[in-house]
């Protein structure tokens, strides 16, 4: 069945060639990525609530005394999926996607596919307490990925549609095309062109359309603005602003913190076991953090703190108002800490979502306190809960634009759009001065490989090291003579540097041959000199997996050298030339930016 299909591959790609311009073709494609990613994503979500249905009628037969359970059997799901089907560590979504754009040309690999639809599902719909958009993301990004391969798409245009893929999932899950496009640009750091902005708007169309055919008009938010914007509650938005930004730098550090605590169990089991457990009990506690918690953002828009709330211990209080915003704030705290605990026990799922919850309590708390001062204020605590999720947003993910754009779409709010920029740039601000990087990006960055909006920055990380060793060095050693080195290795060479190595292969030092030139013609001394007598140190070394090219630039222009040895597992490698570095920069930022 191989032939057949290579054979039919072939004959397309030839027609393509002839009859349909790249542009066009890159186009065409973008629709189709979205659209495949629009299906990942309707999939997931319908999994996802097939199971949540299960649950919910009882076909497990679980009292709802003993649902904190659920958690457990999600994660022990996953870890089966994981260990038997995948056999490789669970990763990040986004940052998966990242890494691979900056470092694998954009190749990810086809079973990445699969597993985001099976083990999110699994772990949301068990309860875990996380989001389905960075599974999404991660489903369709390797779609694309793989259809971009098969169809011999190069490495600069399938990083578009992979981002176009983003665009199309994200579009789909929250029926918000434009949101969905500003997403795509700030997260992958997308130079906003005509090039890349129509095959990002005709991705985005493709999977919201995907959405309306499969879930009709159905919508997250089942909420109509009914409060506009009142200018003297400005301040109060410039509050909610500083307020989300602390509460943002809380999320992030919640979540490396919570992952440090955990690495310490160090059996999948011990943290699937310890991990469910603490899941279930903060879910028995506060109920709303069970899952995703759209429904619990819909009960706090209508003003039905109640259902919001569900049915917790503490039911017999929530007629004063300030339990309600203690159980709130309550939520607004642990949101953070269920869903890093779901990630660290082996849960699979994305953050945004929980950014959302997290951001519409904070809201309605900030606005339920200011009406209950008995200073005579009031605002609308509907406003303040989707404003909230703007400012969290903005903060945890450092992307302000999709933060206004998203909850304008999604409710209609337009109308707030003084206020969601408010909150969401003082949010942003305030964060992006604290913390330089986010959760999406913080380990890439650590390792040189986080694209970034800044061109030359984003070329130099985009290249490969790989591309600029060169090791056609004649190596010598520290016993030879000089006669045996001018034969054995300067004669035979066309450079002027020499490696001096060891048995082991380990760099010792450098010979120039401008050292050496005045005593090349006098044969009397050939036996007598050493290259030892010759070697001298390289000004600076380059450790091969450790420095990136940023920190190769900065170590030719600090030492002034034009050629730098490369060490390998400590072993001489190689050289790095300042010429061949800089050719290689000059066209991987004309291919960067054509």
């Amino acid at each position: 069945m191989a032939k057949p299909t290579s054979k039919a591959l072939t004959r397309f790609l030839k027609w393509r060639y002839k009859h349909i311009s790249h542009k066009t073709f890159i186009q065409l494609m973008s629709a189709v990525i979205g659209l495949l990613a629009g299906l990942a994503s309707v999939t997931l979500k319908n999994s996802t609530y097939f199971i949540q249905s299960l649950l919910d009628r009882g076909v497990l037969f679980l009292s709802k005394e003993l649902y904190f359970i659920l958690p457990v059997v999600g994660l022990t799901l996953v870890y089966l999926y994981v260990k038997y089907v995948h056999k490789e560590k669970l990763e990040h979504a986004v940052s998966s996607i990242l890494f691979s754009l900056s470092r694998k040309k954009g190749i990810i690999a086809s079973k990445r596919i699969l597993t985001p639809l099976v083990t999110a599902p699994l772990t949301v719909g068990f309860g875990g307490s996380v989001g389905l958009l960075g599974p999404a993301v991660a489903s369709g990004a390797a779609i694309s990925s793989n259809v971009s391969r098969l169809l011999h798409i190069g490495a600069r245009d399938r990083n578009l549609l992979i981002a176009c893929a983003s665009a199309g999932a994200i579009a789909s899950i929250f029926q918000a095309p434009i949101a969905a496009i500003i997403f795509a640009v700030e997260v992958f750091s997308l130079d906003l062109t005509m090039l890349s902005m129509l095959p990002l708007l005709l991705a985005s169309i493709s999977g919201v359309l995907t959405s309306y055919f499969f879930l009709g008009d159905e919508t997250l938010f089942n909420f109509a603005l009914k409060d506009t914007f009142q200018v003297k509650d400005s301040l109060y938005y410039i509050l909610l602003g500083v307020g989300t930004a602390f509460a943002s730098v809380y999320f992030t550090r919640m979540y490396f913190g919570i992952l440090k605590l955990f690495k310490p169990l160090k059996s999948p089991k011990y943290r699937l076991l310890v991990g469910g457990l603490a899941i279930g009990g903060m879910l028995y506690l506060i109920p709303p953090l069970y899952g995703e918690g759209f429904g619990f953002i819909n009960h706090l828009l209508e003003g039905d703190h109640r259902q919001a709330l569900g049915v917790t211990p503490f039911d017999a209080y929530v007629d004063n108002i300030w339990v309600v915003i203690a159980l709130l704030s309550g939520i607004t705290l642990f949101k953070a800490i269920a869903m890093t605990t779901t990630f660290a026990a082996g849960g699979a799922g994305g953050i945004f979502i929980p950014t959302m919850v997290m951001g519409s309590a904070l809201g309605n708390v900030f606005a339920k306190v200011l009406n209950n001062l008995g200073l005579g204020i009031e605002v609308s605590e509907s406003n303040f809960t989707l404003i909230g999720m703007a400012g969290l947003i903005s903060g945890v993910i450092h992307a302000p634009l999709t933060a206004i754009f998203l909850i304008a779409e999604i409710t209609g709010g337009y109308e707030l759009f003084v206020p969601l920029m408010i909150t969401a740039a003082i949010s942003f601000l305030i964060t992006r001065n604290t913390m330089a990087h986010t959760i999406y990006t913080r380990e890439l960055a650590r390792i040189g490989a986080l694209i970034t909006h800044n061109k030359d920055q984003a070329v130099l990380t985009m290249m490969d090291l790989d591309e600029v060793i060169e090791t056609n060095f004649k190596a010598v050693t520290p016993e030879m003579t000089l006669g045996d080195m001018l034969h054995q290795s300067v004669a035979k060479s066309s450079r002027n540097l020499f490696p001096v190595i060891d048995k082991e292969d380990r760099l010792l030092g450098i010979v120039l041959l401008d050292d050496i030139r005045e005593f090349m013609f006098d044969i009397n001394i050939y036996d007598k000199i050493r290259v030892e007598s010759f070697m001298i140190r390289p000004p600076e070394q380059i450790f091969y997996g450790r420095d990136s090219i940023k920190s190769v630039m900065k170590k030719f222009q600090d030492s002034g050298a034009w050629n730098l040895p490369v060490v390998r597992d400590g072993r001489y490698h190689g050289f790095v030339s300042k010429s061949k570095l800089l050719t290689a920069y000059r066209r991987k930022l004309i291919t960067f930016t054509r």
